[in-house]
């Protein structure tokens, strides 16, 4: 089995995240420029119920699944991985057709009870079956994690994004005639037959590469992971607690919004083109950054879990401090750029400027956002999943009081949405900055507080620039691109002027190694 070191593993599933953030970009304006505004609203309404159900679905699983198995790997422990294994495929398999079920039966009571708007069924009942494939996707991808093996689950995750956008402009099209929420049905249906081909071939991945046969003697080791499904819970339970209570979040969201924008005096159909706009146009582009995060992220678990198991503490607060720094600056050129172009860049992508006052408010606090995944990945590879899980509680109970007060107000109405989430943001990563402070006495050091602030100013100051000199010109889109290329090769040297990349790092990349 092909292991990678940390950074090697997070370069590997980063560029895997930017091909597919890449095309999952090109699939959102194909879907925008089809469905329009409502589509997408109805869409992006209907996707967190199915994020909640899958979360109930998987039980925290992945994450306990990659730092067992680590932790099992250190110790060149096969039999216990094949014990993991098992235990997860078969508590998945069982939750999946469960909750598949459910999903199916409580449908019509979501759309037209608590999303208020009955369209909303059709997507709902058409994502439904693609419970079980994501569920065993889940398991299979947690234990070539805990192997610190991410070349299959980058590889999966491009074909997903391959398949998904081939058949979204098809099924869209076909389906737009009968109606908008059929539409939206068909891009849902879209997601499945790309998740499906992904599972397929993540299971021909794992059945060429694997050193451990499910099949033998099942039962007898099914029978003796009593302990074994003990650890997994331990993890897993206040990592489904921290999932649940993001998805429950993100569940309840669009009904939230949908009753305090009508409290305001709004109507449910400007409500969902409003929520369409922040959820549809906005978030994508303040998320793009995350897939650097992400990978991050998902590389810190088994990194943690073995340095731990090995009792390497000091590598651990450099795992830590390296994940948030190159977090840090993943996140910082697109907050500046987001801030600064969020007029011409919201037009070139979706014929439209009418987000923009939300990327402006909201992009700078989300620079918060893009070191939030390596703490919560930090804390959960140390056995404080419980912490993690209080933090995202605390943070989204603050989030919805602040969403009800503010978008029950005319005043503020979708304005007051935005500023909710931007409070949940802060107030999660800052908790989770606490909770390792104290768990293991780690905190930023001030050298690098000053290097971050120095390369926002930076980067802000010349972007500025040249936002003034864009202003003179006839908008182009090509002279557009060139202006962000120019600002990339400005923060590139900037960060290396910093060092916010060592040179040690750029051993550890295969291309530029013999170059450093």
């Amino acid at each position: 089995m092909t292991k990678q070191t940390f950074l090697k593993g997070t370069i590997i599933l980063i560029v895997a995240g930017m091909i597919t953030r890449f095309l999952g970009f090109i699939n959102r304006m194909v879907v925008a420029r089809i469905m329009g505004e409502e589509g997408v609203g109805l869409y992006m309404m209907a996707l967190p119920t199915y994020f909640l159900v899958i979360t109930f679905t998987q039980l925290g699983l992945p994450v306990a699944i990659s730092k067992r198995v680590a932790e099992a790997d250190a110790k060149n422990d096969r039999v216990k991985i094949k014990k993991i294994l098992i235990v997860s495929l078969i508590i998945t398999t069982i939750s999946s057709i469960f909750f598949t079920i459910g999903m199916i039966l409580i449908t019509p009571f979501v759309a037209t009870e608590l999303l208020t708007d009955e369209r909303t069924m059709y997507p709902l009942l058409a994502i439904s079956p693609i419970i079980p494939i994501v569920a065993i996707s889940a398991v299979l991808r947690g234990y070539f994690q805990g192997l610190q093996n991410m070349k299959p689950q980058s590889y999966t995750q491009v074909i997903e994004q391959v398949v998904r956008i081939i058949c979204v402009a098809f099924f869209v099209k076909l389906l737009l005639p009968f109606g908008v929420e059929f539409a939206a049905a068909g891009a849902m249906f879209s997601v499945i037959l790309g998740e499906f081909v992904s599972l397929m071939v993540m299971i021909q991945i794992f059945k060429r590469k694997k050193t451990i046969k499910i099949r033998y003697r099942f039962f007898k080791y099914l029978k003796s992971s009593k302990d074994t499904l003990k650890e997994l819970f331990s993890i897993a339970l206040p990592s489904t607690g921290s999932r649940l209570i993001g998805s429950f979040s993100y569940f309840l969201e669009p009904i939230l919004v949908a009753q305090s924008l009508a409290i305001a005096g709004i109507s449910s159909s400007l409500a969902t083109k409003q929520y369409g706009e922040l959820t549809g146009f906005v978030l994508p582009l303040l998320f793009l950054p995350t897939f650097i995060t992400q990978s991050l992220a998902i590389a810190l678990v088994p990194s943690i879990s073995e340095a731990e198991a090995n009792k390497h503490n000091q590598l651990i607060h450099y795992r830590i401090h390296q994940a948030i720094r190159i977090s840090f600056a993943s996140g910082a050129i697109a907050t500046i750029v987001l801030t600064l172009f969020s007029v011409p860049i919201l037009t070139y992508m979706y014929g439209t400027a009418n987000a923009s006052k939300f990327l402006i408010l909201m992009a700078p606090f989300f620079i918060l956002l893009y070191i939030q995944a390596p703490l919560q990945a930090a804390l959960q590879a140390l056995d404080l999943a419980k912490p993690a899980m209080w933090n995202s509680l605390i943070g989204a109970v603050c989030k919805f009081v602040v969403l009800f007060l503010l978008a029950s107000n005319a005043e503020f109405g979708i304005m007051g949405v935005a500023l909710a989430m931007v409070t949940g943001v802060v107030l999660v990563t800052l908790l989770h900055l606490a909770s390792l402070r104290k768990a293991i006495r780690y905190s930023i050091p001030l050298k690098d507080l000053c290097k971050m602030i120095a390369l926002i100013l930076i980067t802000w100051v010349v972007g500025n620039f040249l936002k003034n000199m864009y202003a003179l010109v006839e908008p182009n889109i090509f002279i557009f691109l060139c202006i962000l290329i120019i600002l990339a090769l400005i923060y590139i040297v900037t960060l290396f002027a910093l060092r916010f990349i060592t040179k040690e790092e750029l051993k550890q990349i295969p291309i530029i190694q013999k170059w450093v």
